[in-house]
């Protein structure tokens, strides 16, 4: 595969394309219903073809393309049934691959960011990466300590950031951003121009591998004697190289939605939803990246369900309070209890809702539901089915939960949070997983006791 695309005008020429062939394709449909076949049979084939554009224009340009497909693949539940089917082999896919770069650019970008001389310490490369993600990609190599005399070596995983990948990111998400427009109709119900916005904020963040392996290594010796969650160390770290402890593991999350037994769906969902809110407790930070290609499976050694590896750390949350905001906790126990004009003045002081926007406390109950009902049971089951239900009631402008949407104000300082809860609910909806997700609240959100 060539180097990621660097011509601005040829990139936005490929992004703004998909627009067009959809449109192509539903007029080609349009004739074929004319023709006889079945409205059903022509709309999947445009949802078939749809998608594979889609997803391999995202896939291959990488950058802010990229990662703004993971994003949508992590909300992939939450899209109908009759719309998702077609999506979601594309979306599994994109979530865990992606076409790599020569090995000859690799080594040039090692060589300008640890030095000449970084083959005595990396001492192996294997060519071909292991993994590939939006801004860079993975290879394994052997690392051996100039200042260890036993001369060890330990198997490492080299994350490398594509050339130009800043350049390409911020262009994409540009374009992204320009026509989110036009790209809405490829994933009917989600509304795309927040969700741009969004990825364009964190970007800048995600391209400086320093700030990352702060965050790793503070993961790291948090989680370093938990029984259940692995979390690499770093062994070096460059401008566009990252290197960390290799983990071994041959299947992510994303296998698990695709095929997992109800066993291994229910143990690997509990570990991750534990991982997500013990991690502020924990480190004062929060992952923000929870698509399932971060999360690795490592099978106890007689294969059954055992520990969850996590990486990439470029996305995360800095929590002044080190820790989930307390008023987050109390706010959803308020709700729980049906507490509305408590629930009310929560949502004014910190600022959810202005102080002129009037809405009724029942309807604001119903529209917080998603973040409520699995509070209510000691365990809670998460189903694609459920994913769709909140969905489609809260973007339903017949719906009388609707109203709420253009009255509530999200707060700068939750922008992050918000969406990495609605993308962990959004992954356990996929494993189709239950978990004591009650518990876990108990445990590790501040201000939230269980509903009585």
């Amino acid at each position: 595969m060539a180097d990621l695309p660097r011509k601005a005008a040829a990139r936005t020429a490929r992004l703004a394309a998909l627009p067009l062939g959809y449109a192509g394709r539903t007029a080609l449909g349009f004739g074929k219903r004319l023709g006889g076949a079945p409205a059903e049979a022509v709309m999947s084939e445009v949802q078939q073809r749809t998608a594979e554009q889609l997803f391999r224009t995202l896939g291959e340009l990488k950058g802010g393309a990229m990662k703004f497909g993971q994003a949508l693949s992590v909300l992939e539940s939450a899209l109908p049934e009759e719309l998702a089917a077609p999506y979601r082999a594309q979306l599994t896919r994109l979530q865990d691959s992606a076409p790599p770069m020569p090995t000859q650019t690799v080594r040039d970008i090692l060589t300008a960011d640890l030095g000449a001389d970084w083959k005595r310490r990396l001492v192996w490369l294997d060519g071909a990466p292991t993994a590939a993600a939006s801004i860079g990609q993975v290879h394994e190599g052997r690392w051996r300590d100039p200042d260890d005399p036993s001369g060890t070596e330990r198997r490492v995983a080299v994350k490398v950031q594509y050339p130009e990948a800043g350049d390409a990111l911020q262009s994409d998400l540009r374009t992204l951003a320009r026509a989110a427009r036009a790209i809405g109709p490829l994933v009917p119900g989600l509304d795309v121009k927040p969700l741009v916005e969004e990825v364009q904020a964190r970007a800048r963040e995600e391209l400086d591998y320093d700030l990352e392996a702060q965050a790793q290594r503070t993961f790291a010796a948090a989680f370093a004697d938990d029984p259940d969650i692995v979390v690499p160390d770093v062994v070096a770290v460059g401008p566009r190289v990252l290197i960390t402890e290799w983990l071994d593991s041959a299947t992510s999350l994303a296998t698990v939605i695709a095929t997992g037994s109800p066993a291994e769906r229910d143990h690997y969902g509990q570990l991750f939803a534990r991982f997500l809110f013990s991690g502020p407790a924990r480190t004062g930070l929060l992952h923000a990246d929870p698509h399932p290609g971060n999360f690795r499976i490592i099978p106890a050694e007689d294969g059954s369900p055992g520990r969850l590896g996590v990486l990439d750390y470029g996305a995360v949350a800095r929590l002044p309070q080190h820790g989930l905001p307390s008023s987050m906790g109390r706010l959803i126990s308020l709700c729980a209890d049906g507490d509305g004009d408590a629930l009310l003045d929560g949502l004014r002081e910190e600022g959810f809702l202005k102080d002129r926007i009037r809405v009724d406390p029942q309807l604001l109950r119903d529209y917080l539901a998603p973040f409520v009902e699995p509070t209510l049971t000691e365990r809670f089951r998460f189903s694609r089915e459920w994913m769709r239900e909140q969905f489609q009631r809260l973007n339903d402008p017949r719906d009388p939960a609707y109203a709420i949407t253009v009255k509530l104000n999200l707060p700068p300082q939750y922008l992050l949070i918000h969406r990495t809860w609605l993308g962990g609910v959004g992954v356990l909806s996929q494993l189709e997983a239950e978990a004591p997700f009650r518990a876990l609240m108990t445990e590790f959100l501040p201000g939230f006791s269980p509903p009585e």
